[in-house]
């Protein structure tokens, strides 16, 4: 099998992403497929969230790969190709790798398939991960949710370590409310595991503390972040704790303290307070994983130099300077537009925008809209993009005017035409608009050469 046939096979499968629609939730597919997998069982760290569940991963696994282990890492969505979400040691699954994996697979997903409703794309990849990274020997995962948490597909791993990086309104399907999309995503904790969370309303982590108490789980709460500049007061004994916070040349410089270790100097090549958090979540997660042990600093700086996450405050260009981000919820759209603030400096700013019908567009524009001069908004290349004129029609009612691009790509073409070279060009509202916007700029690249 080649890897065009396994991706065709693949998107024959349901797939929520694609269509938005949901196939009724259970886990009764993912734990037949396991059971036809003889139960691969992984040590593990399981990540969930609304926002900064894949910066929490990547951090993790780059701490994970400092002290010396080999990691399997699971994450979603991906910005261009299915190869991205599953990686082992930091390089994603190769083509050949991501096929000849579904071609073993596909005996079982048939076994599965005849029992009765069909195994979902999504399961179908986390099988796939889970049956690449059991082939590969490693001696710890690190695993992203789809979405939600309990009937999530990756909710067959055991993991003893688990992390809820914060609740916020997202995904409708998944409550009304903070607090009933807190009880789907603790749905993650297992008996006595150690569980990490940086989640700050009193109502939601009031349902995380119960799930915890339910499971005989030990929870561990980070501390806010400092203002830039700042440093933090001390006395805690949390989780993690971010010292201080300071700009540096491609990001940021961190003093973190993790129980009674302080890690001072580590150079962060990701922009914001948002990610700031999200890596030393992922930090702690990786710790408690190594039994709490303390990690060399030159390990620990090795690992904050790697951390990566694309498509969050990422720099694709300079001159104009063009910044993307897949913010797609008001609190994440908040968190960047603080970045954007405190990490650049620009003449002009113009916004380019496309969103997904399912997601509050009128509170991610209201979060970003003032920040720019210009808009631009565009459809996503999705069948469940928003219709551009649907965000025109919230940023009017906002007082603010947009101008309407046929696609993200003519739209980031004309945002830098636009632009001087002391300008910016912000790219944000969904992850599809950055990985459009991603896939033109690269080509726009190579073309220059």
């Amino acid at each position: 099998m080649r890897f065009r046939e396994a991706v065709a096979r693949l998107d024959a499968r349901t797939n929520y992403e694609a269509t938005g629609r949901l196939v009724a939730p259970t886990l009764e597919r993912m734990r037949a497929l396991a059971g036809l997998l003889a139960n691969p069982s992984l040590p593990a760290i399981h990540v969930t969230g609304t926002n900064g569940k894949t910066t929490c991963a990547r951090a993790a696994t780059e701490v994970l790969r400092a002290a010396g282990l080999a990691v399997g890492t699971y994450t979603s969505p991906h910005l261009h190709s299915p190869t991205e979400r599953i990686a082992f040691d930091g390089v994603p699954i190769s083509e050949d790798e991501f096929a000849s994996t579904l071609e073993y697979l596909e005996p079982f997903l048939a076994e599965v398939d005849r029992l009765g409703s069909r195994v979902t794309w999504f399961e179908a990849v986390t099988a796939m991960a889970l049956v690449f990274f059991a082939d590969k020997a490693v001696d710890g995962a690190v695993i992203e949710v789809g979405m939600g948490g309990d009937w999530d597909a990756t909710n067959v791993v055991d993991a003893q370590v688990a992390v809820i990086t914060e609740v916020t309104l997202d995904h409708p399907e998944l409550g009304a409310t903070p607090t009933e999309i807190a009880r789907e995503k603790a749905g993650i904790v297992k008996d006595g595991a150690i569980v990490l969370t940086a989640e700050r309303d009193p109502e939601v982590l009031a349902v995380i503390e119960r799930r915890c108490r339910e499971r005989g789980a030990e929870l561990r709460v980070a501390r806010e972040v400092p203002a830039l500049g700042a440093r933090a007061e001390g006395g805690s004994r949390a989780a993690v704790v971010i010292e201080e916070r300071l700009l540096a040349v491609g990001g940021q410089r961190l003093e973190i303290r993790i129980g009674d270790r302080r890690y001072e100097d580590l150079l962060l090549p990701l922009y914001g307070s948002g990610l700031a958090l999200d890596a030393a979540l992922g930090t702690a997660a990786a710790v408690a994983f190594l039994g709490d042990r303390d990690l060399a600093d030159e390990a620990m700086s090795e690992a904050f130099s790697g951390m990566r996450s694309p498509g969050r405050v990422e720099v694709a260009r300079r001159e104009p300077l063009v910044v993307l981000d897949g913010a797609h919820n008001p609190r994440a759209a908040a968190s960047v537009a603080e970045a954007m603030l405190e990490s650049f400096h620009w003449d002009d700013l113009t916004l380019v925008a496309g969103m997904l019908g399912d997601k509050d567009v009128a509170g991610v524009l209201a979060a970003l809209a003032p920040l720019a001069g210009e808009i631009v908004v565009a459809p996503v290349a999705s069948p469940r993009s928003a219709p551009p004129e649907r965000l025109r029609d919230a940023l009017g009612a906002l007082g603010r005017s947009a101008t309407i691009a046929r696609s993200v790509p003519e739209a980031v073409e004309r945002a830098i035409a636009s632009s001087g070279a002391r300008d910016c060009v912000l790219v944000a509202g969904s992850l599809y608009t950055v990985g459009e916007a991603r896939q033109s700029l690269a080509r726009e690249n190579r073309e220059s050469r």
